[in-house]
């Protein structure tokens, strides 16, 4: 079952389209799109606000409040805070990174590129980015929008997963297989 733009009838799915509705009627896209991107990258970086959207020992209401108080802090727009105070309410933190995942898919749609989620062992350059955007236009025949993540037990290369496709030349993947050729 898949809903607007092709994303799957998921719980975070169902969320992000409705935030990317009620940012498309705002014409707010570019900036929640922004405001996610700044939530996420304070849950990668703070263990603090990643037990904060997953504990269920937090009450609700603490919950709303404290969701509300980093939401000021990181500066989000008001559509991204009251979003989050209503994803709080509704106890669905612990979705947050798929809504944001979701979101941005559904923004690049609606600009006419492609989103690919790129994994690599250590934080890519802008050059290296753009490069990297470029090989990926050149593959596909329209921009792409990348979504950067690290995972340093890669050890080297890049994971990219463009649409149902994903490209895989992580030096873990090339070890794997080497060992598994080795065993006969």
């Amino acid at each position: 079952m898949e809903t607007a733009g092709g994303i799957q009838a998921s719980l975070g799915g169902r969320y992000a389209v409705a935030l990317f509705d009620l940012a498309r009627e705002s014409k707010s896209i570019e900036v929640v799109e922004a405001s996610l991107a700044t939530i996420r990258d304070a849950l990668s970086q703070s263990d603090d606000l990643r037990r904060l959207t997953t504990s269920p020992l937090i009450a609700r209401g603490a919950a709303v409040k404290a969701v509300l108080a980093v939401a000021d802090q990181l500066g989000v727009d008001p559509t991204t805070k009251n979003f989050l105070g209503v994803l709080a309410e509704n106890r669905r933190l612990g979705q947050l990174s798929a809504i944001a995942r979701a979101f941005r898919t559904l923004a690049a749609r609606h600009r006419g590129e492609m989103s690919a989620e790129v994994t690599s062992a250590h934080p890519l350059t802008d050059d290296q980015v753009g490069e990297l955007k470029q090989q990926l236009r050149q593959r596909v025949g329209r921009d792409v929008s990348v979504d950067l993540s690290v995972d340093p037990a890669l050890l080297g290369g890049l994971v990219v997963r463009l649409g149902s496709q994903m490209i895989d030349s992580s030096i873990r993947t090339r070890l794997n297989a080497l060992a598994h050729a080795m065993k006969g």
